[in-house]
């Protein structure tokens, strides 16, 4: 301050960055749980200036905002002491906060494109090839890419690299039922007349692989509980998928082979993988360690609502109204979908609900002339049906999840707003 004129300031004023240079304050892995309060208590000590207060909470606070943790602000703050402007006033409901996940960004595109690639080349891409090396030889590789991608995976979780040490983690996971099959061509312990060739494990339906699922399914749910990390999901739901499909061979080496019973196990092992994703991402809502609040479910959602929906869809109902209870099914899993936020459902219903409109349009319209105009009709109303449902879906989610228990409500059902819409902030 001047004393030629009390009223002016310094220009730089002095801060407190000596007390908070510490190596860990600023580290990217860093997270910090705030209530209004904290706000408060940083504005009586000049950490913050009044007049920035309230824009920084509202921009923390913001629906949709990743900062923003309802039932922490529920718990911890009573309603009335949390300053919302009226016009925008939200009322908060006691659900459980959905796990969290990667975000997609152009760095996390390039992490799974190479880890795919790596992925499928010790799998899908794996070519005859391979079989000089002999199985001495493959046991040897696959070890060395086995223990290589857990020591790589070791120093990238270390150094708050999630997303590619799940990757590495994965392929891993993936290596397993290749180390399994080469020692039990070395002891003798491969079934006979069954396919000679690895690369037949990921093309070809045969109960002898059972033995090098289990294994995959067993280092999948080991390592998982060692690194917590949501994509080593995926192997142990393809595991599941390819399961479902050789145990039906097993269970038909006396008869036969029968398409309608492989196509009955697949939809059975579909509702029971559905139901285990049910039951992880209950556990992972109301965890309370941050490593184990990720989307653990999600690709066991997938690839359980893959394999229900294609054995229901590959059955033959033989009747008007078994269509019609296909129709049906279809309805609910559009409307299951939306309640938990699992966008899988809501798709795989929308495209048997689509598939069984232009089932009765052709046979209203058969040889008909009318029978472009019903198809027209039929896709604007299904454009115009996204447009209603884009428009209303924050109230259908909020009207749907009522029916849906607490634990497995989406995102959209924490809060319910006013027709008033919320204050921009800026920046």
């Amino acid at each position: 301050m001047s004393k030629d004129n009390p009223d002016t300031m310094p220009l730089n004023a002095a801060t407190r960055w000596a007390d908070t240079d510490q190596d860990d304050v600023f580290a990217p892995a860093v997270r910090v749980t705030l209530s209004w309060k904290d706000v408060e208590e940083a504005v009586e000590q000049g950490a913050v200036m009044p007049s920035m207060a309230h824009t920084l909470w509202a921009y923390w606070a913001t629906p949709g905002s990743p900062t923003r943790v309802v039932a922490a602000v529920r718990e911890q703050v009573p309603f009335e002491a949390v300053p919302v402007p009226k016009p925008v006033a939200r009322r908060v409901a006691p659900v459980a906060a959905a796990p969290s996940g990667p975000r997609f960004s152009f760095t996390n595109t390039l992490y799974y494109f190479g880890g795919m690639l790596a992925i499928g080349a010790m799998s899908l891409f794996m070519t005859l090839g391979w079989e000089s090396f002999g199985a001495w030889g493959l046991l040897a590789i696959s070890a060395a890419y086995l223990l290589a991608c857990l020591k790589v995976a070791d120093h990238l979780k270390e150094r708050q690299l999630p997303v590619p040490a799940g990757i590495l983690a994965t392929l891993a996971v993936v290596l397993v039922p290749l180390v399994v099959w080469c020692g039990q061509q070395l002891m003798g312990l491969w079934p006979p007349g069954g396919p000679e060739s690895y690369s037949a494990y990921h093309t070809h339906i045969n109960w002898r692989w059972i033995t090098l699922e289990f294994a995959a399914l067993a280092a999948g749910v080991v390592m998982l509980g060692r690194y917590r990390l949501p994509f080593m999901v995926m192997p142990v739901a393809v595991t599941l998928w390819y399961m479902s499909m050789d145990l039906a061979s097993a269970l038909m080496q006396n008869d036969g082979f029968s398409w309608e019973f492989s196509r009955d196990v697949s939809l059975v092992f579909g509702l029971a993988t559905c139901a285990m994703a049910v039951w992880v991402d209950l556990r992972c809502r109301a965890a309370t360690e941050p490593d184990w609040r990720q989307d653990f479910a999600f690709w066991l959602y997938l690839f359980g609502a893959l394999m229900f929906w294609g054995g229901l869809s590959l059955r033959d109902s033989g009747s008007e109204w078994g269509k019609l209870a296909y129709a049906a099914i279809n309805v609910v899993l559009v409307f299951v979908g939306a309640a938990i936020g699992r966008r899988v459902f809501t798709v795989l219903g929308a495209f048997g609900v689509a598939g069984y409109l232009g089932y009765l349009s052709h046979r209203v319209f058969q040889d008909s002339l009318l029978f472009p105009f019903a198809l027209t009709l039929l896709g604007l109303g299904v454009v115009a049906l996204g447009i209603w449902w884009q428009r209303h879906e924050d109230a259908i989610h909020a009207s749907l999840s009522a029916w849906v228990p607490a634990g497995l409500r989406g995102e959209a059902a924490q809060t319910e707003f006013d027709t008033e819409p919320p204050v921009k902030v800026p920046g």
